[in-house]
Order: structure tokens, then sequence, then C-alpha cells
């Protein structure tokens, strides 16, 4: 715990980065962006002058070594997730680090072990649990409208969205993986959440690379490299049983032919009601007087977003001592079902997952 402000290092200074940087921002009195790090030194520096961080810094090393540095904020490509993250622990450093927690399990699972063996504190960006519309619902699943959730269905469709193809994105020894990795992590993480965090015991799974080893389906984020590499999944999908007999349905595209309007949502069917979430509206739905009733969620005016809440909570649990609300133990659950769901997709199989 600390008594003063928290000192924020960022290592990588790309557009992530940039949400970050302006999240904590708007706490001025709770923390201080200190240091900044990217391989490209040159945006770092460009970072540095446009928010007015003190100290643009050449390597990772050096920030992390910085005595002015409580925090940091990963912000790179998954594979160095957790060499980085191993590095600022051992440091003393806590951290804020972008999904997935890992490459893949065993990359996550390091990250696990060491955040207990070191007291830090790993927060992971999984910021849509602090979606407005997600927090409505939420709030109405503790209160036990909703009964038992027995089923739900989650997902994003992206129709023409491959990112910077032929760059880390594209290539699964980087980024291990497509859009199951890359978005369907946000998707599963918030769907497990709303669901009340049911253990997971089975997945049976399937990916498909229909687009881009055809260099279709390109989206508009990041340069191409024509030159590189596209060797991971445009379209997954998955169903995970749980213990309690629940199930969760995910399915998540780059690019697909489909009529879709590129929005993230979760369908929760329970006993005494459902849920549907689709990101800036929402609805509640049951059955009053033996007719179908619902009630339309909404985004209020004044809502101060997302990411300000994410990084509040953050630096409240430096401040109080606590364990985040997307912890690194829900980070290597995550990354254990994807694992799950690309052995599946390879093996034809149903894969039972272990837990110890």
């Amino acid at each position: 715990m600390l008594s003063r402000k928290v000192n924020i290092g960022i290592i990588g200074a790309g557009n992530i980065a940039n949400e970050h940087i302006k999240g904590f921002l708007q706490f001025p009195e709770q923390c201080e962006i200190t240091a900044i790090t990217d391989t490209k030194l040159s945006l770092a520096q460009e970072r540095a002058r446009q928010y007015g961080i003190k100290h643009a810094i050449a390597t990772t090393e050096e920030l992390i070594a910085r005595d002015d540095v409580d925090a940091i904020v990963i912000c790179v490509p998954n594979q160095f997730h957790a060499p980085l993250a191993l590095q600022a622990m051992e440091a003393g450093k806590h951290i804020v680090m972008e999904k997935p927690m890992g490459i893949n399990g065993e990359a996550a699972r390091q990250i696990l072990k060491a955040s207990e063996a070191y007291d830090r504190i790993v927060m992971i960006g999984h910021q849509r649990r602090w979606e407005s519309i997600a927090m409505q619902i939420k709030e109405q699943i503790d209160r036990g409208e909703l009964g038992r959730i027995y089923s739900a269905k989650t997902g994003l469709f992206r129709r023409k969205g491959i990112p910077g193809w032929g760059t880390w994105f594209t290539r699964s020894e980087l980024s291990g993986g497509g859009p199951l990795i890359d978005i369907g992590v946000h998707m599963l993480d918030l769907a497990l959440y709303l669901m009340g965090n049911p253990k997971p015991v089975s997945v049976y799974g399937a990916t498909y690379a229909e687009f881009g080893p055809r260099r279709k389906g390109i989206g508009d984020w990041g340069i191409p490299n024509w030159k590189g590499i596209y060797d991971v999944e445009d379209f997954a999908t998955a169903l995970i049983r749980m213990e309690d007999g629940s199930t969760l349905s995910l399915e998540v595209s780059w690019a697909v032919h489909m009529d879709t309007d590129n929005t993230p949502f979760i369908h929760l069917m329970g006993t005494e009601g459902g849920a549907s979430y689709r990101q800036d509206y929402g609805k509640l739905l049951t059955e009053k007087f033996d007719q179908p009733s619902e009630l339309p969620l909404r985004v209020p005016e004044d809502d101060e977003g997302e990411r300000i809440r994410f990084c509040r909570h953050f630096l409240e649990c430096i401040a109080e001592g606590k364990q985040p609300l997307t912890s690194a133990r829900t980070g290597w659950i995550n990354n254990v079902i994807m694992d799950a769901i690309y052995e599946s997709s390879r093996s034809g199989n149903e894969v039972k997952l272990k837990w110890d």
C-alpha cells in the first residue's frame, strides 16, 4: 500500500497506451505518469511531449529499474507480456497489462505465480466490466433478479476487420492467435463475470482461416505488411460447459460474410429473467402477468466512461492493498480456456480442463 501518489511508467507508446494515459491523467492527485518507453524511442518522446510525461526512456530495463516508478502499464505485443511482467514484479512494481494476460496458458500461469510470490497487484485490461450497461446488468444479477443463469451466448462479429495484416497481430508466435485471443477474450471475460464466474470444466471449439490467407477481410486498424505472415484464425466458435451445468457459447470473427453491426453482445438466460448487453444499450427481460416484459437500459448522459472507472479501480487496489476485479487469476482462467479452444479445433475433440 502507498500513502502517496502512485508513479506510473508506460511500456509501449501505441494507440492502446494512449487510452491508458488519458485515463490515468484524470487522477492527478492520486497518480503521476513519470516515464514512458517504446522500441521506437521517437514515439515515446512524442507521447511524452503530448502529455507532459517527464521521461522518455530508451529501454524497458531502464524504465522498470527506476525508483520513481511504482506501477507499470504493459502495452506491447502478447509474446512480451509475461517476460516484462515477471521482470517488473521482481523489481517490486504493480502492473496493469493489456489483454490477453499471456500469449498462452503457461505464460499466464507464470504471471499468476509471480504475482502471488511477490505480492504484487496485476490487473488485466478488461475494461468492459466497467461499462455502464454491463454494470447495470451485474447489479440486477447480484440482486437475484435473473435467478440462476443456466446459459449464455456471447460474441463479436467483425465483417471486414483483420488488423495489421502481416504484423504481429496476424503472426501466431507473437500474438498467440487471431480474433479469439484479440477480441474474443474480452467477451469471454465479461460473460464469465456476469454468469458469476462458474468453474469451466470442458470446451469444444473450432477455428477457421478463410479470409486472411487470401488477403481478404482487411480492416483499417494498423498498417499492413504484405511481406509478413498470416497464420492465425479469422473466425472462432466454442461451447464451454461449467461444473454447475451451465453453458457459454462464444463466437468471434475478424472477417465473415454475415449481416453484422460489429457490436459486441451477450445474452444471459436465467430462470427468473434474462439480459441482453450491446455495449451502448441493453435490456432486462422477464415475464409479468403471463406476458413478456422488458426494461431497456441506457448509458447515462453524464457517464464518465469505463476507462475512468478502470483506472480508479487500479489506484484503489494499490491504496487499499486489495485484489482487482480483473485479477491475474481471471486472466489465467481466460488463457486456459482459449488454449483449450485452439486444442479442440486441432484435434476435433472435446477438451477437459485441468485447474491444478
